[in-house]
């Protein structure tokens, strides 16, 4: 099993004028112990789940191009990009190009978007939930001919490209790998059957039965089950006595079932501290899981 790190918050102890030290230090304190991937979210506004919307939010892609260099190794990507949030020929131009100031380390996040009140705040397009899937395909489908040497018009419902013109292109080839996040059973995980690389779910009671449906999708469109990567939403939290054991034991539980990667927040991960541990105690012990 791998551990990602998840970078949800930006309201630490130095405030904004020591959060560009702050993050540097854990983003290559994280590089350093193992982390497979650091990931950040795709929000303007914080989210209510993790603090008041007032508090601290880095725009997404700005920030990775910040991480990408001040790490080697970690993939980079949102956790997840909101389709509604660019237009898709930029959001192909955006991943590519940190794709290849990356040296090829870039992922493309995406989901459905559903922050209605950040989009509504900053005037950003919110058509309704059904509007929202039909742009999410095409939009997949956008990256994927931006990707290749097709450099043809693309026509769809609500996208028209005149030349799918991308250059430089990814260093990843084919392309950049594509995690589609979110458990829906109609859309979302067919989706990740039909165009992804990799899902991000919530490891919940759930998630068993979500793995057999994109099972059922994968049969259904003649892709190999095995092909995608199977990651879940986590916490990581070593701070109190026992700690590192119950986690290691909740990361087994998860491994069993098929999930090759959690990606999650580290709890006080400004004091880096917590992210050694992990790279010390947690690391290594789940890597042969």
């Amino acid at each position: 099993m791998r551990i990602g790190l998840q970078i949800p918050d930006f309201t630490w102890p130095s405030g904004p004028p020591g959060l560009a030290g702050d993050l540097s230090r854990i983003a290559r304190t994280a590089d350093d112990v193992g982390f497979d991937a650091i990931a950040v979210m795709d929000h303007v506004f914080q989210i209510q789940m993790v603090g008041p919307v007032e508090n601290d939010m880095l725009e997404g892609y700005t920030t990775l191009g910040f991480l990408a260099a001040h790490t080697a190794r970690a993939r980079l990507f949102t956790l997840v990009t909101g389709v509604t949030y660019r237009d898709p020929g930029l959001l192909a131009k955006i991943v590519s190009t940190l794709d290849v100031l990356s040296e090829g380390r870039a992922w493309l996040g995406i989901g459905a978007a559903w922050n209605e009140e950040e989009s509504r705040a900053l005037g950003l397009l919110f058509p309704p939930t059904a509007e929202r899937f039909e742009r999410l395909e095409e939009t997949l489908q956008i990256c994927l001919q931006m990707w290749s040497e097709d450099e043809s018009v693309y026509a769809g419902k609500h996208y028209r490209l005149g030349r799918t013109l991308n250059s430089p292109q990814s260093l990843t080839r084919l392309h950049p790998p594509i995690m589609i996040g979110g458990g829906g059973e109609k859309k979302t995980l067919r989706y990740v059957a039909r165009y992804a690389q990799a899902c991000n779910l919530f490891p919940g009671p759930e998630l068993p039965h979500k793995l057999e449906v994109l099972r059922e999708h994968c049969e259904r469109e003649g892709r190999d089950y095995a092909e995608i990567e199977k990651t879940v939403i986590f916490r990581f939290d070593v701070s109190a006595d026992g700690s590192v054991p119950k986690l290691v034991d909740q990361l087994g539980g998860l491994a069993e079932l098929g999930i090759q990667t959690a990606i999650g927040a580290v709890k006080d991960v400004w004091a880096i501290t917590p992210l050694e541990v992990m790279g010390r105690e947690v690391i290594p012990t789940v890597a042969a899981l």
